[in-house]
């Protein structure tokens, strides 16, 4: 039987997924899409891009202590492939600085900067803000499930010194 087009478009689409596990990560993939838009718009008006600002955020967390760089790229949220380019930004920008230290040359150790500390003081009400349009239409116990949930499915495919990836 032949469907008349006319009705084949009011009716509703049904998606259809391979698997359940499927769907979750679709869904969470749009979700991350729609969320990282409001990150962006704040990041953006600051010259920083949401890697950038997260590299700042961890070296503000161990200050006045610096953090070798094969630790700082381990402890990003997401993976920074060309982690050498991303410091030579913010370095040039006068938000962090590198050092070899004299007894082990092949480690560079990366430490944020006043300006960078104040930088990160400059966006913090801002980045609150953009937490509270992102999801602060969730309730306290759906976001503390949501996160329980995101650190379940995400545990097993953790390296184990990074548990503690969204703790710091």
């Amino acid at each position: 039987m032949v469907q008349n087009p006319e009705t084949a478009r009011s009716q509703p689409v049904v998606r259809k997924f391979d698997s359940l596990e499927q769907e979750v990560f679709l869904n969470l993939w749009r979700t991350y899409d729609r969320l990282k838009a409001f990150e962006e718009e704040v990041f953006s008006k600051a010259g920083l891009s949401a890697q950038q600002y997260n590299t700042l955020r961890l070296l503000k967390s161990v200050y006045p202590e610096s953090m070798p760089t094969l630790v700082l790229g381990s402890r990003l949220i997401s993976r920074a492939p060309d982690m050498t380019r991303l410091l030579d930004k913010l370095e040039q920008k006068g938000l962090l600085q590198r050092e070899r230290r004299p007894e082990n040359r092949r480690v560079v150790e990366v430490t944020i900067t006043e300006e960078g500390k104040q930088l990160l003081r400059d966006l913090s009400s801002q980045v609150e803000q953009c937490h509270r349009k992102q999801l602060g239409h969730l309730s306290p116990e759906a976001l503390r499930q949501l996160a329980a949930l995101l650190k379940e499915a995400r545990e097993p495919h953790e390296d184990v010194a990074n548990l503690s990836l969204v703790d710091d």
